[in-house]
């Protein structure tokens, strides 16, 4: 029986394995214990010791396990930021970056094989999407960035390769699992969501009252600037997602983020900063502007020092909270999508996109 026979056992529930075992006429205390190796990072049935040889032999015959592994890992001199590339069970890749702050260690993750939103300033997005990730891929990206680093994660951010809400229910079993007590226990306030505005999600992901954080990658406050570099906004509208915001807002009491990155001449005027400080205004968010990452394949530059401080001062002073990402890594790849691109470039010579 192949791997593609056989159930993805990390992607269970605790009390979905105790219905599994229970199936095989094992007690319910089994499933506790299975559930423990794999959240200390087992990926062997044989290396679960306090189960029986004829156990660990039908659970292997029924279920499949997989370790990521490292292609690549890449350690900034800088400020000791991580960019891992881990391959994953079909031979493709995705990127995990640990970022270490003065509250603890925040772990970025990816949350698809490649990116189907096109964002035009995007690494991640250059090919399209390939595939989702499967909840128990997710969760070892945590697991094993953790265990490889030596630093426990604290925080755990949604804003790697893809987008969350196009995989919505292996992201939402993602969550389930990261948050149980009985396995890594990261709370829902300590996780942030990041989306580039798919509203049809927005009440469903309210609905669930996750207390996380979600970000909505806005990027542009009007529509013309924002259809040209987010597809995403066609058949949407920036009016739409602030709408969809304020619901999301008045529905679950969790104030909402702007991702913002600044690109110069593009979305970086006054009269976008005032547009943008209105948005924020109606929903009570909180801005994050952005520097923009240099990506190889395209034309993008970041806003100058002085556009830069302009857009924040225009923030401020229409009463906007807003905060100026730290560029963590930027000498080991670390925006989203960079490491996997030089991976696909060197398989196939350099030619084209993957």
């Amino acid at each position: 029986m192949d791997m593609t026979e056989r159930k993805d056992i990390l992607s269970l529930l605790p009390e979905e394995l105790e219905a599994e075992l229970a199936a095989l006429g094992q007690p319910r205390f089994r499933a506790g214990q299975v559930f423990q190796w794999l959240s200390r990072g087992v990926r062997s049935f044989e290396g679960m010791t306090n189960l029986s040889k004829e156990l660990r032999e039908e659970l292997e015959s029924r279920f499949f396990l997989y370790e990521p592994k490292v292609l690549s890992k890449q350690v900034s001199a800088m400020d000791g930021t991580i960019k891992y590339l881990w391959e994953l069970s079909d031979g493709n890749a995705v990127e995990t970056v640990v970022m270490s702050y003065k509250h603890g260690n925040t772990v970025c993750v990816s949350s698809q094989v490649g990116c189907r939103q096109g964002c035009a300033f995007c690494a991640s997005t250059i090919g399209g999407l390939v595939r989702n990730l499967r909840a128990s891929e997710i969760l070892d990206e945590v697991l094993f960035s953790e265990l490889d680093s030596g630093k426990k994660i604290s925080n755990i951010v949604l804003m790697g390769i893809g987008e969350p809400l196009d995989n919505f229910d292996n992201v939402m079993r993602f969550l389930e699992l990261v948050n149980h007590p009985k396995g890594m226990n990261i709370g829902m306030r300590h996780i942030s969501l990041s989306t580039c505005g798919l509203i049809e999600r927005f009440d469903e992901l309210a609905a669930r009252d996750l207390q996380l954080t979600l970000s909505v990658s806005l990027h542009a406050p009007d529509d013309e600037t924002r259809s040209r570099i987010m597809p995403a906004n066609h058949g949407r509208g920036v009016q739409k997602l602030i709408e969809a915001c304020k619901t999301y807002y008045e529905k679950t009491g969790r104030r909402i983020s702007f991702e913002y990155a600044m690109i110069d001449g593009v979305n970086d005027s006054p009269e976008q900063a005032r547009l943008l400080a209105g948005h924020a205004r109606a929903v009570s968010a909180h801005v994050n502007l952005i520097p923009l990452n240099h990506v190889e394949e395209r034309q993008f530059q970041p806003s100058t020092p002085e556009h830069l401080k302009h857009f924040i001062k225009i923030l401020e002073d229409n009463d906007v909270n807003v905060t100026v990402r730290r560029r963590l890594g930027s000498d080991v790849d670390a925006s989203c999508g960079q490491l996997r691109r030089k991976m696909q470039k060197s398989q196939k010579g350099g030619q084209g996109p993957a």
